[in-house]
């Protein structure tokens, strides 16, 4: 079976990093601001959550809440003694405008109960999580990577998300399509090859693209070639070499191609994203 993740997962680093453990009682609020989600797993108690463009939502057992990008939100617990919260940031390539992070809900919350295949996982979580251990800050973060993955494989296979490339991906004949996208970004791509690739007719194929993804197939290959063009230059690939991993004839078509998209050219871009990681760093 052709892995339909891995792709995005791979050209996109995937980072968690631990920030609560244990009894929250007071409200926390996040303002959305940096470049980095949410997930925060509800051991015991109940709470209110609150999100800016969702409705509130009042939890009484045990679950996940993922905002797989920057969003204001509250958590206020309903509770005297508090609620037992283990809670991480996300970091999905947000900035570097990767598609699966720009398909998701702003929020996605799971009952624990209703997802078995993370059992096995949440277990060595929750046990970690009460271990104060050497290197445990550094367990608990991997640990929440996999949880991530792990949560977004649950809302492929089940067809949870209506817009975007995982409703894409969720779609057998869509999947092909946005594949051969994913796997050969280098390669020429008309709307009657993508078509094929998906074994419809050019009309159809547009419109269900479209509906389903929410661009047109030459809309999202443009913006998949250009994430992943900010991906490879962030990790310090040269212009003209991304140009043309990507499927642009020369490095001045590229800087074009980002200009329009960003306003900026491709070095100004990787020079303002190192200064603003410097800045959070310190």
């Amino acid at each position: 079976m052709t892995d339909r993740l891995g792709l995005l997962l791979n050209h996109f680093e995937l980072k968690a990093r631990v920030f609560q453990n244990g009894p929250l009682c007071q409200i926390a609020a996040y303002d959305g601001a940096g470049s980095a989600g949410h997930l925060h797993v509800l051991r015991q108690g109940a709470m209110r959550l609150r999100t800016t463009g969702a409705r509130t939502m009042t939890l009484r057992v045990p679950s996940l809440i993922f905002h797989p990008r920057p969003v204001a939100h509250r958590l206020e617990p309903l509770d005297s003694d508090g609620v037992d919260l283990v809670c991480a940031t996300v970091d999905l390539g947000a900035r570097l405008q990767n598609p699966l992070t720009q398909g998701l809900p702003p929020v996605v919350v799971l009952p624990l109960a209703q997802h078995g295949s993370l059992d096995a996982t949440l277990r060595v979580l929750f046990a970690e999580a009460g271990n104060p251990a050497s290197g445990q800050h550094a367990v608990l973060n991997r640990l929440f990577e996999v949880v991530v993955v792990l949560l977004i494989r649950h809302l492929l296979d089940d067809g949870l998300v209506s817009t975007g490339v995982l409703a894409g991906l969720a779609d057998p004949r869509l999947a092909r399509a946005i594949q051969a996208m994913h796997s050969n970004p280098n390669q020429s791509f008309s709307l009657d090859s993508m078509a094929h690739s998906a074994g419809m007719s050019r009309s159809r194929f547009a419109l269900k693209f479209r509906d389903v993804v929410g661009q047109t197939p030459h809309g999202y290959l443009t913006a998949w070639r250009l994430s992943l063009a900010q991906s490879l230059l962030y990790k310090g690939k040269p212009v003209n070499i991304v140009a043309s991993e990507v499927g642009y004839e020369s490095a001045s078509a590229l800087a074009r191609a980002f200009h329009a998209k960003l306003g900026l050219s491709p070095t100004d871009w990787v020079r303002r994203e190192i200064d603003m990681a410097a800045d959070g760093a310190t």
